[in-house]
């Protein structure tokens, strides 16, 4: 048994498992990293393409959703210094959210409003409860097509389709909202708004300011939302299954692609590149209680409240992810929290997962967090294959 607790035999069992989806193709190469107790064990298998360089350790991939909590912990930074608070208004740095007016029914035309009951919070960005989301399937109505037309639907990343930040605002605030603030869970947009109110509030670039508050002091050195030149052959190339065949298609190159150039719209909903290994320095910033080394990046309070179950049973009932998600999860700021054990992962466990393939959960009782990345997109938000095998077989490895 190693100093971490885990055994080294059931670890190549979880190697051998790994290289079977590369081995069948299902995903061209991954990188899997389990830390327990500072002992961290990665795990490098196949290429960067299809038929291309060995992925290796520091392999750089896009992170799509995982940006999410990143931009949760930049949030809570300006809450401490108090540039913003939880429950004012975002009307004063968000006047295009100002004199909200809210659909009559979800399935009604967008004319046919009322007025807001109350103003958007700052918590209802970073709870998901902001009234306005991702609520699938995203065709069945005038405001899923009003939503469309602006370039404001669901999707993987594409960081050159999307606006300047001031203009996203604009189109977002000519949109009534789905549901009155506070009333229902709806995904992903409210995290592309808290981008814009973090860097007004802060009068920083998005981008700057969490490469001066995070990304510098945690040491993550290949975290960004571009790749530079120098750095582009270490960038793997992202695939998308084919809805029909299966069969994966590029998605997004290294060279040339979407990510190897500054956005217009630094996006903190899912534009984020990262590695194993500097993701693993933010996750276990959390799991240290806001502390990296002699770093303080937050207070361990509001690394509590930020991995705290926020979500009512009715707040959760049109979310989208389907009732079997919340069933045993509830909502954080910008996380999930496992709030009923029917999997491997303790009560209280937190992370997140990227549609272009990747996966992170820190478990605070058995001191272990898992990161899985891969570049192959998931063809729906519920996990399968190689993302239901790999934190199974990291909690098979534990042994004390």
């Amino acid at each position: 048994m190693s100093a971490g607790g885990l055994s080294s035999t059931r670890l190549s069992r979880m190697h051998e498992v790994l290289a079977g989806y590369v081995e069948r193709g299902e995903v061209p190469g991954l990188v899997a990293m389990v830390s327990r107790r500072g002992e961290v064990h990665a795990d490098a298998i196949g290429g960067m393409s299809i038929g291309g360089r060995p992925v290796q350790r520091d392999t750089i991939f896009r992170i799509s959703s995982m940006t999410k909590p990143v931009t949760a912990a930049a949030t809570m930074i300006l809450v401490e210094e108090g540039k913003l608070r939880l429950d004012e208004p975002v009307d004063r740095l968000l006047p295009e959210l100002a004199d909200r007016r809210v659909l009559k029914r979800i399935e009604g035309p967008v004319e046919e409003s009322e007025p807001a009951h109350r103003p958007i919070s700052v918590r209802d960005l970073l709870t998901f409860r902001m009234g306005l989301g991702y609520l699938f399937p995203m065709d069945q109505s005038p405001i899923h097509r009003a939503v469309a037309e602006l370039g404001l639907g669901p999707g993987a990343p594409r960081p050159s389709a999307d606006p300047a930040p001031d203009e996203f605002m604009r189109r977002v605030g000519t949109l009534p909202l789905m549901f009155q603030p506070g009333e229902r869970w709806l995904y992903n947009t409210p995290a592309e708004v808290l981008s814009v109110l973090i860097a007004r509030a802060s009068g920083q670039a998005f981008d700057v300011f969490l490469r001066e508050r995070l990304f510098e002091p945690l040491g993550m050195k290949d975290t960004g939302f571009s790749v530079p030149g120098a750095k582009l052959d270490r960038l793997a190339t992202s695939y998308m299954p084919n809805p029909q065949t299966g069969a994966l298609e590029v998605y997004d190159p290294a060279e040339g692609g979407d990510w190897s150039r500054p956005p217009v719209f630094p996006n903190g909903a899912g534009g984020l590149v990262s590695t194993a290994g500097d993701y693993l320095l933010f996750a276990q910033m959390l799991m240290d209680g806001g502390q990296s080394g002699k770093a303080r990046i937050l207070s361990r309070p509001s690394v509590e409240l930020m991995t705290t179950d926020q979500l009512t049973p009715d707040q959760r009932s049109t979310s989208g992810f389907g009732p079997e998600f919340f069933a045993d999860h509830g909502w954080g700021f910008c996380l999930y929290i496992v709030t009923r054990r029917t999997q491997f992962s303790s009560l209280g466990s937190y992370g997140w997962g990227g549609g272009m393939g990747t996966l992170w959960e820190s478990d605070p009782r058995e001191e272990m967090i898992t990161i899985l990345m891969t570049q192959t997109g998931q063809a729906s938000s519920s996990a399968s294959g190689v993302f239901l095998d790999f934190p199974t077989l990291a909690y098979a490895a534990i042994d004390d």
